[in-house]
């Protein structure tokens, strides 16, 4: 606390901390939301908020996540690192008191983590120390209270449970433990979290830049869509979850435009940060890409390359895209240098600054690397255009995803070179970051 008031002095009230005005920023991590569920991709979908949102910022159409599954994905957003680094290789189960769980159907019955470690250092302790004030909303899924996210950095949170969903969109949104218990009958989830990111920006006057962190529930099941949506992709002829989902999709782009217009009634849209991402692929079909949440092949990339967009006003260029493989442990270092003004440098962590490419430049190449333990399928490894899988079962795939987006054609055994090059290291990364647990 010492540490952070000092801090906020030393700033002058954000007004010139570190060479320039510091922005606001405001990350809205959807959960569940498919790469081509969205209006640009897809016209089934209506996504008007969002559609602007990329005609107005960066579109990286090839943001992946490192363990492509609710509870790591969140950790690997807060950390900058790898999951697997610190034993979180699936969402948390229901037993919160003991440390790790075991999966039935995992072959290798690898524990993995049912808290995220409060040793583990996040963004919003990364912004507190430059200065910001730490706002979260909506889905935590990172443990039990003793880890909620005001022990986390955060200062403070709203319709947060460890909930890993809601029992329904509609309230009572919970069962048990329910976060919002004084909303009833026709309030939708939501928009209940929109009310008050509205109200959150709306009502600031504090003399620090802030960080709005809104995670959703939304599209995660129950697949319960918003009923004047629902009815209006019915009458588009959609019907049963199909219908039902795409209305959930169209609640939460709504949510994205209510979000940018309070922004913009506050007079902060030009010095605000907006930020778009999912926590992994679709639960229904995420064609072209094949693979998604469910079916054994998650980390195909219907299931690991999810939507992002960042706007940063005086910095992106209206209408950019990248097809720079980049990952969510990249949004740690990236949110560094936004706040500093300064590049970031810290070894710890395995994410890399996308300033450059904010900035209209690129990145050197490197291997992006996935883990998960639930099936078969638990280990990728990404260098360019190629992307191989590997099996417990010792089977491996191989898959140029630049040419062959919906990976039908796998390149094992065909004698390539990027096939000894990956397998190689993969293996030496496996040796190096996965904990030996035997």
């Amino acid at each position: 606390m010492k540490a952070n008031l000092i801090t906020v002095l030393v700033c002058l009230s954000s007004l010139f901390c570190y060479g320039k005005q510091q922005p606001n920023i405001v990350l809205l991590f959807v959960d569940d939301y498919g790469w081509a569920d969205v209006g640009y991709r897809n016209p089934k979908f209506h996504t008007p908020n969002i559609d602007q949102l990329k005609a107005e910022g960066l579109d990286f159409t090839r943001a992946y996540i490192a363990t492509p599954t609710c509870s790591p994905s969140r950790a690997s957003l807060l950390t900058g690192k790898e999951p697997v680094r610190f034993q979180m290789v699936r969402h948390i189960g229901k037993e919160l008191d003991q440390e790790f769980h075991l999966w039935e159907t995992d072959p290798v019955q690898m524990p993995s983590r049912n808290w995220l470690p409060l040793e583990e250092k996040t963004y919003a302790e990364g912004l507190r120390e430059l200065g910001y004030y730490n706002m979260f909303m909506g889905k935590w899924h990172l443990g039990s209270e003793k880890y909620f996210p005001t022990e986390q950095g955060f200062d403070d949170f709203y319709g947060t449970g460890h909930h890993g969903h809601p029992g329904s969109y509609y309230a009572p949104f919970f069962k048990e433990g329910n976060p919002l218990p004084q909303f009833t009958d026709d309030q939708y989830l939501t928009d209940v979290l929109t009310d008050e990111a509205e109200k959150f920006i709306g009502t600031y006057e504090r003399d620090q830049p802030f960080m709005l962190s809104l995670w959703y529930y939304n599209v995660h099941g129950p697949h319960i869509g918003r009923k004047d949506w629902l009815d209006k992709y019915r009458k588009e002829g959609l019907e049963g979850k199909d219908a039902e989902y795409a209305a959930m999709v169209s609640a939460m782009d709504e949510s994205v435009g209510r979000v940018r217009k309070a922004l913009e009634d506050k007079g902060i849209s030009d010095n605000t940060v907006l930020i778009l991402l999912s926590d992994q692929g679709g639960y229904f079909s995420n064609a072209p890409l094949s693979g998604g949440k469910r079916g054994g092949n998650t980390l195909g990339e219907g299931g690991a390359r999810v939507p992002l967009i960042i706007r940063y006003p005086g910095v992106t260029q209206p209408g950019a895209i990248t097809d720079v493989p980049v990952q969510s442990l990249d949004i740690f270092p990236t949110l560094m240098e936004i706040a500093s003004g300064k590049k970031y440098v810290n070894k710890e962590i395995n994410g890399t600054s996308l300033m450059p490419l904010l900035k209209g430049g690129t990145l050197e190449n490197r291997h992006l690397y996935f883990f998960r333990s639930y099936e078969d399928q638990y280990a990728a490894i990404m260098s360019g255009d190629w992307k191989l899988i590997r099996y417990h079962s010792g089977k491996y795939e191989l898959f140029n995803v630049a040419r062959d987006i919906s990976e039908t054609q796998n390149q094992i055994g065909k004698g390539l070179k990027e096939e000894a090059k990956l397998k190689k290291a993969l293996i030496k990364w496996e040796a190096e970051a996965v904990p030996v647990y035997k």
